[in-house]
């Protein structure tokens, strides 16, 4: 949780950041982690934005800085100068809308090639508080992430639901 007003120490530092396409929740799910507070109406990101938090890792504290980016195609020269000194990248989707899910393989080849050999990706099927609207299957978004090597979860900022675990994961 963030501390207003004073920066809390920390021993450990790792740069993570979110991609995937516009209106898949990078925003909201960031916003959830960082300031356990769900807004469902927030502009889109527009560049760059980023927030932090200190959690223990090893029973040391540790700062998640966590870069949250646009997923317009006209910012992604800003997402791609991102990649440098990234421990992991959260590629997010919409399990209600397919075509951010057909995006996804673009997504991870832009991270292979422009990410540190050792960038973890994890892959995070968004808004499953909403199932009934589903148009991409748990199992599809499991296949795609077995099939690349990638840890897969769902995840709802709405309800809560693994956020944590999607932003500690990695």
């Amino acid at each position: 949780m963030k501390t207003p007003g004073r920066e809390v120490p920390w021993d450990q530092f790792f740069k993570f950041i979110t991609i995937g396409g516009a209106g898949v929740g990078k925003s909201c799910l960031l916003l959830r982690f960082t300031d356990q507070n769900f807004r469902p109406e927030l502009d889109p990101t527009i560049g760059l934005e980023a927030e932090s938090r200190i959690i223990n890792i090893d029973d040391k504290p540790t700062k998640l800085q966590i870069w949250d980016t646009a997923g317009q195609e006209i910012h992604r020269s800003c997402t791609r100068s991102l990649y440098r000194g990234a421990a992991a990248a959260i590629l997010v989707y919409d399990i209600t809308r397919r075509e951010t899910f057909d995006h996804v393989e673009r997504w991870l080849k832009e991270a292979e090639e422009l990410a540190p050999a050792n960038l973890t990706v994890v892959l995070v099927g968004n808004k499953c508080d909403l199932s009934h609207l589903r148009s991409v299957s748990h199992e599809e978004g499991q296949e795609f992430a077995d099939k690349h090597g990638l840890t897969f979860m769902e995840s709802s900022a709405k309800s809560n639901q693994n956020v944590e675990e999607v932003m500690v994961y990695p």
